[in-house]
């Protein structure tokens, strides 16, 4: 009897082990302060990559050297000096009268006749019309905050004339220390972002105050209605108007007015200062000249702003209280005493990555992918790469950031039942290019992609399995099940082989395939046993009968399409690695075995000559930031732990990432937020492993070179 009960109380430890957050294997607890602050950012020239932010995950301002916003041409063609928040939105006045039904184009797949969002080239009409719904809404530059710094001589001065620049970005209290001379005259700024506010504080001295020579500039730019917006558009100024509303003794209320879209800014200082509008679109904030320090706020809202606003003391000591929770209670990874030389690097990618994932992407929408710097695809979310932003949250210890943006789902839901409807199928259909509203924006890939499907079941099993509660399986119970619904009605029956195929009308995740002709590639074919696994195991643990026809689906979908010994990236494709054409992208066969775990229907011995072709064959000049992470997982669950750090290092573009942490692609997308969360994602896998994982931090060499002490680390499925 008592062997039994220890066999039940073993067994039921290990299980217990499996679902609850790892925790570092190590007695000695990382030093969090010195890991974070020995990766501050330190910028001593003007390079337009080296642009820094602030931000609370709602809100974010970028700065140049001066600590605020003063060149902002000179960096538009690097790190925009961006001021965008989640609800800063605006459309351009349609005087065509488009109607959306103009978008919608029919397509029949599989006996299921339906119409998608997709980008028409003709006719005109059509064209137009979801060039206006993919352009409209588009997100905001909601303002430029700057220096004005006048030279002895009168003039205004450049970026030439900033000298001895010493500033540093110090992710811990999550401010930036600025320190520049102009003429020989020192400045010294420190620049801070409130937490719970939009809202930018600002702490100057220097002797250029006392001599009139040193005033914050506020421009309003006007919105481009193009791919991306640099925050730096002073063109059309009849478009738009802007004013003083009020002013005080201690602050002014300034308005801007786009079309329909109005929102605020309110300033608030100590001492004299004086508001007034100098230019069409332009203010100028002028301090006293009786000190040579000056303390001003910044509010952006869409409301009118209250009477008072925190000033700098307030809102620094606001950012160093969140920061400091935010570091200490969430994940750590410290690799202090490693002999590794790219040791050191790793761990720079990791803290600044959490650093920005937090400032740029904590809010309650999914973010875009150069989250709130500057707009790319207009500035909206692209649901599939929501997996790649903000998976990472709830494996760091972080869930309550993640389930900021599930909520929006809840939102959302009626419109993804919208699409599946008026093409056939069941349950909610998630949108891929959308906007806060979840209208579908034209999009001839992202109108046939699936792969963001389940990522709302990931989303919540990750939430279950930190929390391990009835209450998360009741909040999530409905987006799940609506989830699967759509999964279990997409599959086509194919009779004649007794089995369910996905597809026809599909582009998988790697976008090379025409969806006219595509069906079953192998990781959606993975993904979609796995949702609706996991889906059905979310009705058992609420008390509910097995879904019929999620089990008849899981019975028969289709096997994971091979040749020659390895893993086809769709059935449809059996050249696909003899066609250059199609050896580029993201190489997303390896996802089936590495943001997915094994089960019965995958051959390990395949999925590793599957990997050692791509390895060998990919054009990995042709990728992008988040497939060298998603290569290391594939590596790592393979037990390849040295190929795991090398596609962390691959020597590609798009795997670079700047001083400042972010992930450089190219002249168009200078940052890549999905590449810095596939980093922190492949970290989690690396370091506390998966389900059944027995080795110890998997994803590293066991070559004496890698000291690796990690906390806080939730384990992967």
């Amino acid at each position: 009897m008592k062997k039994v009960f220890f066999q039940k109380y073993t067994l039921l430890l290990c299980n217990i082990l499996f679902i609850v957050p790892a925790i570092a294997q190590h007695k000695n607890k990382i030093d969090r302060k010195a890991l974070v602050e020995r990766h501050n950012v330190i910028v001593n020239s003007t390079n337009p990559l080296s642009a820094l932010s602030l931000g609370n995950g709602r809100f974010a301002f970028t700065v140049d050297v001066t600590g605020l916003q003063s060149f902002p041409e000179h960096y538009d063609k690097g790190i925009p000096l961006g001021t965008q928040s989640q609800w800063g939105w605006h459309s351009f006045r349609d005087t065509a009268g488009y109607k959306f039904e103009e978008a919608l184009k029919k397509y029949e797949f599989n006996n299921h006749s339906g119409t998608y969002a997709v980008q028409w080239h003709s006719p005109a009409r059509n064209k137009d019309a979801s060039d206006w719904f993919r352009q409209n809404v588009h997100r905001l530059q909601l303002g430029g905050l700057g220096f004005e710094i006048i030279k002895k001589n009168g003039s205004v001065a450049t970026i030439e004339d900033i000298k001895d620049i010493q500033q540093t970005l110090d992710p811990w209290t999550g401010e930036i220390r600025s320190h520049f001379t102009v003429e020989g005259n020192a400045v010294d700024v420190w620049t801070d972002v409130h937490q719970e506010m939009d809202l930018v504080a600002v702490d100057v001295r220097s002797a250029l105050l006392k001599k009139g020579r040193l005033k914050v500039t506020l421009r309003f730019p006007y919105p481009t209605n193009e791919f991306a917006d640099y925050g730096d558009n002073w063109k059309s100024p009849e478009k738009h108007s802007s004013g003083i509303i009020n002013t005080s003794n201690s602050g002014a209320l300034v308005y801007h007015q786009l079309d329909t879209t109005r929102y605020y800014v309110k300033f608030g200082w100590k001492g004299n200062a004086s508001v007034r509008n100098t230019a069409v679109h332009q203010f100028l904030l002028t301090p006293g000249s009786a000190s040579d320090h000056f303390q001003f706020s910044c509010l952006f809202t869409a409301q009118k702003a209250p009477l008072a606003i925190p000033d700098f003391t307030a809102t620094r000591l606001n950012n160093r209280e969140q920061w400091s929770k935010f570091w200490i209670n969430g994940g750590a990874v410290d690799f202090s005493g490693s002999t590794d030389p790219r040791a050191n690097e790793l761990e720079r990618r990791i803290v600044l990555s959490q650093y920005l994932l937090r400032i740029q992407e904590a809010g309650d929408l999914p973010p875009q992918e150069t989250g709130l710097t500057y707009n790319s695809w207009y500035g909206k979310p692209h649901l599939e790469m929501h997996y790649w932003h903000s998976l990472q949250f709830a494996l760091w210890g972080r869930p309550e950031l993640l389930e900021r943006s599930m909520n929006w789902y809840f939102h959302v839901k009626t419109k993804a039942e919208e699409i599946a409807k008026r093409q056939g199928y069941e349950g909610a259909r998630w949108q891929k290019m959308t906007d806060p509203d979840g209208n579908e924006s034209p999009s001839s890939v992202g109108a046939f992609l699936i792969w963001q499907e389940p990522h709302l079941i990931t989303f919540a099993e990750a939430v279950y399995r930190t929390h391990h509660n009835r209450a998360i399986l009741n909040r999530y119970k409905n987006l799940v099940f609506a989830t699967a619904d759509f999964m279990a009605s997409f599959p086509f029956f194919d009779k004649a082989h007794d089995r369910y195929v996905l597809g026809k009308g599909i582009i998988a995740a790697q976008e090379r395939y025409n969806p006219e002709e595509t069906y079953n590639p192998t990781y959606e074919l993975q993904y979609w046993y796995w949702a609706l696994s996991t889906a059905q195991q979310w009705r058992k643990r609420l008390g509910l009968a097995p879904n019929k026809k999620y089990a008849e689906i899981l019975k028969k979908l289709s096997a994971l399409p091979q040749k020659n010994g390895v893993y086809l990236t769709t059935e449809s494709s059996p050249d696909c690695y003899n066609n250059p054409h199609l050896e580029s992208d993201h190489p997303s066969v390896l996802a089936a075995y590495g943001m997915l775990p094994y089960n019965k229907r995958l051959d390990i011995a395949v999925m590793k000559k599957t990997f050692d072709l791509i390895w060998k064959t990919w054009d990995w000049k042709d990728t992008w930031g988040w497939d060298f992470p998603m290569t290391a997982m594939a590596a790592t669950r393979l037990g390849l732990p040295d190929k795991a750090i090398d596609a962390l290092f691959m020597p590609i573009q798009t795997n670079t990432y700047l001083p400042n942490g972010h992930n450089y692609q190219d002249a168009r997308l200078r940052i890549y937020l999905p590449g810095n969360g596939g980093l922190l994602t492949a970290m989690a896998l690396m370091c506390a492993g998966w389900d059944g994982c027995k080795t110890t931090n998997p994803g590293f060499p066991k070559n004496g070179k890698w000291k690796v002490k990690w906390e806080n680390l939730q384990r992967m499925f």
